[in-house]
């Protein structure tokens, strides 16, 4: 048995005069779910592709559970589940039809097709769409539809390409549930999305891409503990701005940015000057009733980076 989980060293794509990926490398525990976040172009969906056997790399390494992709992919495809941004479907087909067809390619027994097709059909609750022709499906059933193909063999890892697209709020809240259920019975996931906040909620680690090179620990350390915005709400708004500007309550790494429709904007340069900011409200008097980062920890990481890369960009044209 090899070594469990997703490991890509110095990867790099080109098609034709266009560089595509530079400098990958990643890596996905079993048992974890990696966010892969980047701009468009960024190389997300190509690294993606090679991940899934579909694209070779020009240089560097990729294993999936210890297997090559380029060297087995017969192998690597049956370990895997694969869930492209827009995978298409049978449209006369029903949701039952096609998982057990699905199955069947995985050289189930019919048996075990359908009886696998009845278990990811209440896994991603289709019951209400089960034998209904996939042609009128809605985007968000046909999503759900996709993620349980991609389930069908069971499969020790799990590529995703913004699973998230076209689901209606309670079926995302069931997607982080399930993705969370599939990691803690030892899978490795590893989710390409835009909805950040959506990956702050379900991820253990992220992996951050631009301009086909992948950040390094240290980049993404330093991005992760800059300066940010934090906002503060209060019962007693008026309270709150008398305090802001009383001498000794902001502290001298925090900065008052303004008052948006959801509260009070501060720039706070790390997590001990929030708490004194906090601590110094309460002993003011001030009723703070919301009091946290205006952004989730994922998205201030990716911006912080985007921007960091921008003299970069500049100096390449």
């Amino acid at each position: 048995m090899g070594p469990s989980g997703v490991a890509v060293s110095g990867v790099s794509r080109s098609f034709g005069a266009v560089s595509v990926l530079r400098d990958a490398t990643l890596t996905v525990p079993a048992g974890s779910v990696t966010a892969l976040i980047g701009p468009n172009g960024s190389g997300k969906t190509t690294l993606l592709l090679m991940l899934a056997t579909l694209l070779t790399p020009d240089t560097g390494t990729i294993r999936i559970n210890g297997h090559d992709p380029v060297t087995e992919p017969e192998r690597v495809r049956a370990l895997m589940g694969w869930m492209p941004d827009t995978l298409g479907s049978w449209p006369s087909l029903s949701a039952r039809a096609a998982l057990q067809t699905t199955g069947r390619l995985y050289r189930m027994t019919r048996e075990q097709a359908a009886l696998r097709a009845d278990e990811l059909i209440a896994l991603t609750d289709l019951g209400d769409f089960a034998d209904r022709p996939a042609r009128v499906l809605s985007r968000g059933q046909k999503q759900r539809l996709s993620l349980a193909r991609a389930l069908v063999h069971s499969p020790g890892v799990l590529l995703l390409d913004e699973p998230a697209s076209g689901l209606d709020p309670a079926s995302r809240a069931s997607l982080r549930q399930l993705l969370r259920r599939l990691a803690g019975d030892g899978t490795s996931i590893l989710v390409s999305s835009h909805v950040l906040a959506e990956l702050d909620e379900m991820a253990d680690a992220a992996v951050y891409l631009a301009d086909g090179r992948t950040a390094s620990p240290e980049q993404v350390a330093a991005a992760g503990a800059s300066a940010r915005a934090w906002r503060i709400r209060s019962l007693d708004e008026a309270a709150l701005e008398r305090a802001l500007a009383a001498p000794g309550v902001v502290g001298p790494l925090v900065q008052v940015l303004g008052v948006d429709q959801l509260g009070t904007l501060v720039q706070v340069e790390n997590e001990a000057s929030a708490a004194a900011l906090l601590h110094n409200l309460v002993l003011s008097g001030v009723p703070v009733c919301d009091f946290g980062p205006a952004v989730g920890n994922l998205e201030h990481t990716f911006l912080d980076l985007t921007r960091s890369t921008e003299p970069n960009r500049e100096a390449t044209k």
